[in-house]
């Protein structure tokens, strides 16, 4: 339980991701449309969210910079 707070400032800090708890399960959806993926776990489950986290910050589901257009400053 301790880790969920973690959680849920790193799907703050990403318009892409929704996080969502109920009935005791914690879920994260991850882009938009048919590509939309979804992790979920029990709330308490401390392992299962720090790989959450780990996915979302450097794995998979990680953020991708957005590159520049050319001639943008």
């Amino acid at each position: 339980m301790k880790q969920i707070g973690n959680l849920a400032i790193v799907c703050a800090q990403r318009p892409d991701v929704l996080m969502q708890i109920y009935g005791g399960t914690v879920s994260i959806h991850v882009g938009e449309g048919p590509e939309r993926a979804t992790l979920s776990t029990a709330w308490e489950d401390d392992d299962a969210i720090q790989d959450m986290i780990r996915e979302l910050n450097f794995g998979r589901y990680a953020a991708h910079p957005r590159k520049k257009e050319e001639g943008a400053a």
